[in-house]
């Protein structure tokens, strides 16, 4: 019950946090450092980013180069995928259900809802924007182009980073220079993505994310989900389910580790394959209720919920499942938070991609027509996924 109060109310110490850290940034007088503090935002601006930059350009100028060119292209793959990803998803919806990717804006106390959860997104996303934002301050001082501050905001649980360029200057840089620079901030968080994901390709852990064909090319696949021992009076000890049957499927969707277990309603009648030892069962059983949660459906099992997935690549030990959990996040919102980012809308850096592309080649009162054409239809369409996942899921929370 406690565990559900916090739960229910994260939204509240969520808020209690933010006062806290307003009083304690007002009482050390943050603001005669760089800081802009208000009711709702904590500001931090840096105006020697730009040398910082200089020098670290002088030593890695041909790999930025490089980066830099590459940074082009990668914008135009990264929102052809992030199009393709979101139009396959809603068509998933209707004629492929079981393969729809259930969409959520990450908001802590809202949708990060447990203390881990919330935990591992603060922790990843200074990182993510650390990476991004430097990006595209070191492409900048590349292409000549002077930044004359850096630094991050805070909006009471949601994070924003920055580097401002000499407006002038940009505007009078190349058309390509411009595409560099607004490309390498999602590229730099792509990057860094796959680097993360060779690294966690020897976690366990990291196959609960990898689709096929690189789950069965990278981990040793498990046969399914061990039953420990069976509820009394339940739906599975009715059906003649056992102790050591290793379950394989629920309702034809196939089940290799816990998290693939689907969604049950108390009273419905569901199919369960076993195999048990070695050979294949099925199995019909009444769903029952959960005793904390009516609402929620149970087989009336207890379940092993190791991950059972073995790394092919298994040289590097992982004794720690909260450095795994984290290291996960950070891989999952670097390469989503560079995909999204290269989307053509307003405040993301797809827009301005966009815009610089168009800009000069038709008359101003046109490019705004077709940019905002262009914006409400991303908007829709990415407005459209979230809207499925709830017809789909509800209001559902991490």
């Amino acid at each position: 019950m406690e565990l559900d109060f916090i739960t229910q109310n994260s939204i509240i110490y969520v808020l209690m946090a933010w006062v806290v850290i307003v009083i304690v940034a007002k009482g050390l007088k943050l603001e005669k450092h760089g800081f802009e503090i208000k009711a709702y935002s904590l500001t931090y601006k840096n105006k020697q980013v730009n040398s910082v930059l200089l020098k670290l350009l002088s030593r890695t100028r041909r790999g930025i180069r490089v980066f830099a060119d590459v940074s082009v292209i990668s914008g135009f793959i990264m929102m052809g995928f992030a199009f393709w990803f979101l139009l396959n998803n809603v068509a998933n919806f209707f004629v492929a259900q079981t393969e729809f990717s259930e969409l959520t804006v990450l908001i802590p106390g809202v949708t990060l809802t447990s203390a881990a959860s919330i935990t591992y997104f603060l922790l990843s996303i200074p990182v993510v924007l650390v990476i991004h934002e430097g990006a595209h301050g070191i492409v900048a001082a590349l292409e000549k182009i002077k930044i004359k501050t850096g630094g991050f905001a805070i909006f009471i649980a949601m994070f924003a980073g920055f580097v401002e360029p000499d407006e002038e200057e940009f505007n009078k840089a190349k058309k390509i220079s411009k595409l560099r620079v607004i490309g390498a901030g999602a590229t730099s968080n792509v990057i860094f993505a796959f680097a993360l994901g060779v690294i966690l390709l020897t976690n366990p852990f990291f196959a609960m994310v990898l689709p096929e064909p690189l789950l069965s090319t990278f981990y040793e696949l498990p046969e399914g989900v061990l039953i420990l021992s069976i509820i009394e009076n339940s739906g599975a000890e009715q059906a003649g389910l056992l102790a050591n049957d290793i379950i394989t499927s629920i309702n034809d969707k196939s089940i290799l580790s816990p998290a693939d277990f689907p969604s049950l309603n108390p009273g419905e009648t569901a199919s369960v394959s076993v195999l048990r030892d070695g050979q294949p069962l099925d199995f019909s059983l009444e769903v029952m209720p959960a005793p904390d949660d009516p609402e929620r459906g149970l087989i009336g099992i207890m379940r092993d919920n190791s991950f059972a997935y073995k790394p092919i690549l298994n040289f590097i030990e992982w004794n720690d499942p909260n450095v795994s959990m984290f290291l996960l996040w950070l891989w999952m919102i670097s390469f989503f938070i560079g995909i999204i980012n290269m989307l053509p809308l307003p405040i993301l850096d797809g827009g301005k991609f966009i815009h610089t592309i168009i800009d000069q080649r038709i008359s101003e009162k046109a490019v705004n027509g077709v940019m905002w054409g262009i914006y409400a239809f991303t908007f829709a369409l990415f407005g459209l996924n979230i809207a499925l996942s709830y017809v789909k899921s509800g209001w559902f929370t991490i």
